[in-house]
């Protein structure tokens, strides 16, 4: 069964921890052909989104910062005036796991204007 972008974002986070939930290489390379403009860059993911003022990257931020806490899995933001990038990945695996994928399929559904 090939995995969708949809099916991704429907799935929710779990607590993982050790090195047996790092995903290889070949799924994460999988996973980011679902993800448009979402690179691995030092052991995570991340995307810039961008926007037209400071209100509408807030609002962003805010809707991001719902999502993060629901799925109880926070990215790093590096916010501007209007873009923030988001970076994920999972500190107690030491490096990428399925949450790391899961909170960027649900991000992605915020997308920019």
């Amino acid at each position: 069964m090939t995995l969708t972008l949809a099916a991704l974002s429907g799935q929710h986070c779990r607590p993982l921890r050790g090195a047996e939930h790092l995903l290889p290489a070949s799924v994460v390379a999988e996973r980011l052909a679902l993800l448009p403009d979402w690179c691995e860059r030092d052991g995570a993911i991340e995307k810039t989104f961008r926007f037209k003022n400071f209100h509408e990257t807030m609002a962003f931020v805010n809707a991001l910062a719902y999502i993060a806490h629901r799925e109880d899995h926070h990215p790093d933001l590096a916010v501007g005036y209007g873009q923030c990038t988001v970076r994920f990945n999972t500190h107690d695996v030491g490096g990428l796991s399925d949450n790391d994928f899961i909170c960027a399929a649900k991000v992605e559904g915020l997308g920019s204007p």
